[in-house]
C-alpha cells in the first residue's frame, strides 16, 4: 500500500512540473503580412558612356511595404535580368532600411556584358525588388519594370592584334614550328572586332602559339591554362599553349575582349577540305562533274571561310564538291532557311536550294558555324 501511494505521488509531482512549464511558455510572435511594393524608375532607357560610366545611370524607388516591423530590419533585393528570361540569371543587389537602389553606368556595364550583350546594341531588361522582413519571411515581389539598356564599348583585356589577323603555330598543328605558317589554313577568321575563331587538326601532348604577323614571332600565348586545357586566359608574350589530351579537329575561339580561349573537340566526318567546287542545276556549269574552272572554285580565305560569287538560277539546286571531278564526300544542306539564302550543310547532306530571284550571289560556307550563306 505505501509503495502504491508513492508512486502516486510521483505521478502528481510531474504533472505539477509539466503543468507548470506550460503556463511559463511565453506566446509565439504574430506578425502581420506586409504588401507587395510598387517599383518605379528614373528613366526607362539606359545607355551611359566610358566617360561618365563613375555617374548614376539609373536610380528605382518603391513603395513602403507596411511589415510589422522596424523599418530599419526591412530587407530588399533588387534584381536585374535579360527580358522573358524570368530572373534565371538575375544580378541582384541587397539593401535594408531604404526604399531607394543607385546603379552606376560602370557597374551596369558590367552586368549587361557578362550576359553577353554586344556594345552599342540596346537590349530590354527587366527589374524588380523583393521586400521581407529582416529574416526573409513574407517575401513580397514588386510590378517588373521593362529599361532598355545600352553596353558601351570597354577595351580589350588584351590588346588586339595591329595587323587585324590571327594566326597558330606550333608542334601541336600540321604545319609545326615553321614560321611563316602554312595559310590559309592555319590563320584564324575574324568573328567580330575582337573575336577570332578557327578549326584545327591538333596534336596531343604537343604545344602551339598565336601569331599576329605570319613570319614574325611577337606571340600571344599562355597566361592561365585550364586542366583539361581546352580553356585558359592567354596573355601577350605569353608561355606555350598545351594542346588538348587527345589528337583531333578543334574549333577554336580566341577572345581578346575577355583574354580567354576555348576549344571544342567536333567531329569532321570528311575531314576539312583544302579546296572546294560548286556543282548544280543552279550554276553556269550545270550538273557536270568536273566543273569549269576556276569559275566555279571557291577560294579559301582562312581556316574555315570558302567563298565564290556566281550567277545563280532559281528553282534549282547545288552541291559542294571537296574534290572537282568526284562525287565523294560532298556537302549539302542540313537545314536550309525558307527564303534560300541561307542555312546549315553538312557532309553528305541534300542538294542546296537557291534563292527566289536569279542573279549574282556571294555563297560563303563557314566550317566555324556550320552555316552557308548567299548574299
Amino acid at each position: 500500500m505505501k509503495l502504491f501511494n508513492k508512486h502516486i505521488t510521483i505521478s502528481l509531482l510531474l504533472a505539477a512540473v509539466v503543468f507548470t512549464a506550460c503556463e511559463k511558455a511565453d506566446k509565439l510572435p504574430f506578425f502581420e503580412t506586409g504588401s507587395a511594393p510598387v517599383l518605379a524608375a528614373s528613366k526607362t532607357t539606359v545607355a551611359s558612356t566610358a566617360a561618365d560610366s563613375n555617374l548614376v545611370a539609373i536610380v528605382f524607388n518603391w513603395s513602403n511595404p507596411k511589415f510589422a516591423q522596424d523599418p530599419s530590419l526591412y530587407k530588399f533585393v533588387i534584381e536585374l535580368d535579360s527580358t522573358n528570361r524570368n530572373f534565371q540569371k538575375a544580378a541582384s543587389f541587397t539593401v535594408t532600411a531604404k526604399d531607394t537602389f543607385k546603379i552606376t553606368g560602370k557597374e551596369l556595364n558590367s552586368i549587361l556584358l557578362g550576359w553577353g550583350f554586344e556594345f552599342n546594341k540596346a537590349y530590354d531588361v527587366d527589374v524588380r525588388v523583393i521586400a521581407s522582413y529582416g529574416n526573409n519571411n513574407d517575401r513580397k515581389f514588386s510590378n517588373t519594370l521593362k529599361i532598355r539598356m545600352t553596353p558601351y564599348k570597354i577595351p580589350p583585356k588584351v590588346a588586339l592584334p595591329g595587323s587585324g589577323r590571327l594566326f597558330i603555330v606550333g608542334g601541336a598543328t600540321t604545319g609545326g614550328w615553321t614560321n611563316p605558317v602554312p595559310v590559309p589554313s592555319q590563320e584564324f577568321a575574324r568573328l567580330n572586332e575582337t573575336t577570332f575563331g578557327g578549326v584545327f587538326q591538333l596534336t596531343a601532348g604537343e604545344k602551339y602559339l598565336l601569331l599576329p604577323e605570319n613570319g614574325a614571332w611577337g606571340k600571344y600565348g599562355v597566361d592561365v591554362a585550364a586542366g583539361d586545357n581546352l580553356s585558359g586566359s592567354f596573355k601577350a608574350e605569353g608561355g606555350d599553349i598545351p594542346a588538348p589530351a587527345a589528337n583531333g579537329y578543334y574549333k577554336m575561339t580566341i577572345d581578346f575582349q575577355k583574354g580567354v580561349y576555348n576549344l571544342e573537340a567536333i567531329t569532321l566526318q570528311h575531314g576539312l577540305p583544302t579546296d572546294l567546287f560548286i556543282v548544280g542545276g543552279a550554276t553556269p556549269g550545270g550538273w557536270n562533274n568536273p566543273v569549269p574552272l576556276p569559275s566555279q572554285q571557291l577560294t579559301r580565305r582562312n581556316s574555315v571561310w570558302f567563298d565564290v560569287t556566281l550567277n545563280f538560277t532559281t528553282g534549282e539546286k547545288f552541291l559542294i564538291l571537296p574534290t572537282n571531278g568526284s562525287w565523294d564526300k560532298k556537302f549539302g544542306a542540313d537545314v536550309a532557311a525558307p527564303d534560300g539564302k541561307s542555312g546549315t550543310f553538312k557532309a553528305e547532306g541534300a542538294d542546296i536550294p537557291t534563292p527566289a530571284a536569279s542573279g549574282s550571289y556571294k555563297f560563303t560556307i563557314d566550317f566555324y558555324s556550320g552555316k552557308y550563306t548567299l548574299q
